[in-house]
């Protein structure tokens, strides 16, 4: 209702107070500069930790090649994976707390994870059947193959995001469902739904997480504590190396599958979450608060990741890794400086901007246009860039 005025411009509705500009979003491209406005930075620590734990993933690749009957490398190969997935998985889970149903959500989870999976679970399969000369491997988006799983895991796990922030106790459920699917050999291969449930419980803790818990274990305590853990852990990975099998820690088969009893399971699953949450702890712990010079690569973390697929797998087709110097301590330093020097250049800004169109692509053409959807995604266009940089590239 308007209010009446016993004479113009005498006692008029005052107007509104103008709001103030809203904080400019990080940059999407990982600079951690907010595009030349003021406003909230990107935390350099999220960019930092997604790279290194992505070279730790290049580095873990290239010693399956070459690890052998060298118990050393055996033991920092199992050390490793015991929390450089987990590390990442968590972090992906934090950077999905704002993920819902909204279309535009719902848009980027499509041309951001489902598009990338079919385009480089395809290539894969295609380079797997001519350069590695296999006539037999089909190209199934139902069955993954080497890296691809990592993309169909994110895919269920942030579809399935608003349902574990509804549930009180989310965490112990997922572990309950963890330690199931490790005792049901039946789940099969499709979609590699046993990595999706045994990795689960990291991707719920990482949606429980706040920043503050990120900033306990970036203490100076937490670090110097994580100095005699690692040690620990690696006198450990060396003493498992002829006592354990490494495969439990894929988390890609259940109990019977490894040849253990089922009941081995679930408390192997309990066991390595708690070894795997105590060690990404440490690593965290030692991860760069500040801009580093390879701080802005963290945003290309996911490109790397499958681009990387093709160097090892070509590697390994053409018998690189059978070279008898390789397998002795230099050519296993060398290998590890190799693979960390590719992954770190699949990471650079060139290479995103050539594979962009399929690891980022548009698709203005697929989706119908809604003015209402329109207006509201220019409103928190600079916000949706740095959400889809800091969490599908994770």
């Amino acid at each position: 209702m308007f209010h009446a005025a016993p004479s113009p411009g005498q006692n008029r509705t005052p107007l509104p107070p103008a709001q103030a500009p809203a904080p400019a979003a990080p940059s999407p491209h990982g600079s951690g500069e907010p595009d030349g406005r003021p406003g909230k930075q990107r935390d350099a620590f999220f960019d930092n930790a997604k790279y290194l734990a992505i070279v730790l993933v290049a580095v873990g690749h290239s010693w399956a090649q070459l690890k052998g009957d060298s118990r050393v490398l055996q033991g920092l190969y199992m050390f490793v994976y015991a929390f450089h997935m987990p590390a990442f998985i968590i972090i992906s889970g934090y950077f999905s707390r704002s993920f819902d149903a909204r279309p535009d959500r719902l848009k980027r989870l499509v041309t951001g994870v489902v598009v990338p999976y079919v385009v480089f679970e395809t290539a894969l399969s295609l380079f797997k059947r001519y350069a590695g000369h296999s006539p037999d491997q089909d190209i199934s988006l139902l069955d993954p193959w080497y890296l691809t799983w990592f993309l169909c895991a994110l895919f269920v796990w942030r579809l399935t995001a608003p349902l574990w922030k509804l549930l009180r106790r989310p965490l112990p459920l997922a572990l309950g469902i963890a330690m199931l699917a490790s005792l049901s050999p039946a789940i099969g291969n499709d979609l590699d739904m046993q990595r999706v449930l045994q990795f689960l419980p990291f991707f719920v803790l990482g949606l429980s997480l706040r920043a503050e818990h990120f900033r306990l274990v970036r203490r100076r305590s937490a670090r110097i504590a994580s100095v005699p853990v690692f040690a620990a852990a690696l006198v450990t990975a060396w003493w498992a190396v002829p006592r354990m099998n490494a495969s439990w820690f894929y988390h890609r088969d259940a109990a019977q599958d490894l040849g253990a009893p089922w009941w081995v399971g679930p408390v192997m699953t309990l066991a390595l979450f708690g070894c795997s949450l105590v060690l990404t702890a440490c690593f965290f712990a030692w991860v760069p608060g500040r801009r580093m010079w390879f701080t802005a690569l963290g945003t290309g973390t996911l490109y790397g990741y499958l681009l990387h697929g093709f160097v090892i797998k070509g590697a390994e087709f053409r018998g690189w890794f059978d070279q008898a110097w390789l397998h002795g301590p230099l050519g296993e330093i060398l290998a590890t400086v190799l693979a960390a020097a590719v992954i770190t250049l699949l990471c650079t800004r060139p290479v995103r901007r050539v594979f962009r169109c399929v690891m980022e692509p548009e698709m203005k053409w697929a989706f119908r246009h809604d003015a209402g959807e329109q207006a509201r995604e220019r409103r928190e266009a600079p916000r949706a860039q740095w959400e889809k940089s800091g969490s599908v590239s994770a």
